[in-house]
């Protein structure tokens, strides 16, 4: 490397390496950590895994849970994830500066990340995302180097990278195409239109697939008699299926009716159904006389029927779910601040950051979409194969989230909306640099031409 240019990646590094320190430092001296319903749970899972395993009850994926082991108490859970943070911003600046070439990229990639009250923010709540996030992200980087550095394709790095995606997914369950996915785009590709394949991505990451999430859910099936990552499933799906509850046959009447209540107490308040489920499972429990892990499997049996029988009323649903993806929430506490102004303020900087995130959300839809079918803008763009690895891992964990759940739809995006904003900064980028090299060759022929 030149010394001008090791002087340039230096500097910008240092920018980098200092925003970040910094908020996080403020972040952790003025802001505590946020418990929401789910951290309960998380917590109480926790301490089933510092005692064996005897009292798991497989609410929970374990990958979150043993983090919380491992370290603690909540504030160390915090000050983790703010470490979790740093390294996340790190590795967008890599990823941003090798791809780009230019250590300025990096920069703004990594300040796009550390500087979104959606990410940052997060780094203080007792929930799964900032793991989520750095495990994926150590995925996709390892992704990016098995892509553009040949040299450096070894059994090692496909280990690794099947270890951080199946972590992922054990930190958040919705990620468990993310191995696969992995492994097929690394080992398929085409060379002077034929299709290679390279076996190396498809035995070291489904292996390790295979080992750590096969190995969960089969003790899950010891456990509980459930071959699934969770015993949850049954109420995920009633969020796409209350909303069409009272057709649930006579044969759960006793389970139907409750819920109904429950619902229509809730769209009262709320003007929807989401998360009635949570706040119906006691009562239903108390009358039916089931077991919560029971009614997880007859619910599943119930909304397995009621989406067969109602196909339509299903996809409209999943289809909102997937436009609720796009929404770009920020999950945070304004009672936790101190200072009613600078609450206020936080207010409006979270309501303008939202409104630009989502409009990078739509830009990423119309764009990703454009490039498949335009060779002219993918040319423009310079879309490369991680640009393709990128896009299809936010469109897959769209599509999987929308068709599973219909209740915290947009939050599903956090782990991967660093990844949107990458994706956008990259058409600006590029379009900036071509309007550049565009314009200089005009004032040349210019020039020439009055010469």
């Amino acid at each position: 490397m030149e010394e001008g240019s090791k002087k340039n990646l230096t500097a910008w590094l240092t920018v980098v390496v200092v925003v970040a320190l910094l908020l996080r430092v403020v972040l952790f001296l003025t802001y505590p950590e946020v418990s929401y319903s789910d951290t309960a749970s998380y917590r109480r899972s926790a301490n089933a895994v510092l005692n064996g395993m005897v009292n798991y009850d497989g609410t929970r994926t374990p990958g979150y849970p043993a983090f919380m082991a491992l370290l603690g108490p909540d504030r160390a859970v915090y000050v983790a994830q703010l470490v979790l943070g740093f390294c996340i911003t790190l590795a967008w600046f890599y990823l941003g500066w090798k791809l780009s070439g230019r250590p300025f990229f990096g920069a703004l990639a990594a300040l796009a990340h550390t500087l979104n009250p959606g990410q940052i923010l997060f780094e203080a709540n007792l929930l799964t995302e900032t793991l989520a996030t750095f495990l994926l992200v150590l995925a996709l980087a390892g992704a990016f180097i098995w892509l553009e550095y040949p040299q450096r394709r070894t059994i090692w790095l496909g280990l690794g990278i099947g270890l951080a995606s199946s972590l992922a997914t054990l930190a958040r369950p919705l990620f468990i195409f993310m191995p696969i996915w992995l492994a097929v785009f690394l080992a398929f590709s085409f060379k002077e239109k034929k299709l290679k394949i390279d076996w190396r991505p498809l035995v070291t990451i489904l292996t390790v697939m295979v080992v750590l999430i096969g190995g969960w859910m089969n003790w899950v099936k010891n456990r509980f008699d459930l071959f699934s990552l969770t015993t949850m499933t049954g109420y995920h799906l009633v969020q796409h299926t209350g909303y069409y509850f009272e057709d649930v046959p006579d044969e759960y009447a006793e389970i139907r009716d409750i819920y109904l209540e429950y619902r229509d107490a809730r769209i009262e308040e709320r003007g929807s159904q989401g998360n009635t489920i949570w706040d119906a499972i006691p009562a239903i429990i108390e009358a039916t006389g089931y077991g919560f892990i029971p009614l997880s499997q007859i619910l599943q049996k119930i909304s397995i029927q009621l989406i067969l029988t109602h196909p339509w009323q299903y996809l409209a649903h999943v289809l909102k779910g997937w436009w609720f993806f796009w929404r770009a929430p920020v999950y945070w506490d304004i009672s936790a601040v101190s200072s009613a102004a600078l609450a206020k303020a936080l207010e409006y900087l979270i309501l303008a950051a939202r409104g630009l995130l989502f409009g990078a959300n739509l830009v990423f839809i119309l764009s990703s979409i454009g490039t498949v079918f335009s060779k002219r803008l993918r040319r423009l763009w310079s879309i490369r194969p991680f640009h393709w690895l990128l896009a299809g891992s936010i469109w897959a964990t769209a599509v999987a989230s929308s068709l599973m759940d219909h209740g915290d739809n947009p939050r599903f995006l956090v782990p991967l909306q660093t990844a949107v904003v990458f994706w956008v900064l990259w058409l600006v980028w590029m379009s900036w640099t071509a309007w550049r090299t565009a314009r200089t060759e005009k004032q040349s022929q210019e020039e020439n031409a009055s010469c």
